[in-house]
């Protein structure tokens, strides 16, 4: 690996987030790949999507060979401070309309006049353009 074995914070290595400056967070380590960019098969967009987070699921997800496990390692720059990584956020559902009793009964009363309108205003066309 490099000769450096820095600690790194997160928002430090979030910042190098360009074509020109690219660094990754991956299993806790951080890759400064930016001479990398243009050779990446998947090209440099691949590479600057996984910054500013933790990209050891993208990596991981692909399935990289051992050649490029060992590839990285030239591009080794420290470590990252694990504490100043944000934690993964839950997901909150939106909050649902209020079940107010009155809306859900006019509700109700709509789902069943409108389709009785519907066929009175059916039946009474017929019979109004009916031949006689």
């Amino acid at each position: 690996m490099g000769s450096e074995s820095k600690i790194h914070t997160f928002e430090e290595v979030a910042k190098h987030n360009k074509d020109k400056d690219c660094w990754l967070i991956i299993s806790g380590k951080v890759y400064d790949v930016t001479p990398f960019m243009a050779d990446h098969p998947g090209g440099g967009e691949v590479l600057l999507s996984a910054t500013g987070k933790d990209g050891t699921n993208d990596f991981e997800d692909i399935g990289h060979s051992e050649d490029a496990r060992e590839m990285m390692e030239k591009y080794y720059i420290g470590e990252i401070d694990a504490e100043t990584v944000p934690q993964k956020r839950t997901y909150i559902p939106p909050q649902q309309m209020s079940n107010d009793p009155a809306s859900e009964f006019f509700i109700k009363i709509l789902q069943f006049l409108v389709p009785l309108l519907l066929l009175g205003l059916a039946i009474s066309l017929r019979n109004y353009t009916k031949k006689e």
